[in-house]
């Protein structure tokens, strides 16, 4: 999953349970500017910050780190 996709997921989730991007900001302790950036995929968040997001949206995080070919 890329950035973009991330992003998406994120956004997606978040209107689902018809959270505000302001809320989700104030629940996660992340500026508003970097969760817009996370959800447009412009943004790098860290592992931190994915994980106080997928909290809050009640989502789980998994990791695949793979050797480059």
């Amino acid at each position: 999953m890329n950035l973009i996709e991330i992003g998406q997921t994120i956004r997606k989730r978040r209107k689902f349970l018809s959270i505000m991007q302001k809320d989700l900001s104030e629940i996660t302790e992340i500026s508003l500017r970097s969760l817009i950036d996370i959800e447009t995929g412009k943004g790098n968040p860290t592992i931190k910050q994915l994980n106080k997001i997928i909290d809050a949206l009640g989502l789980t995080l998994k990791l695949t780190v793979e050797k480059d070919a």
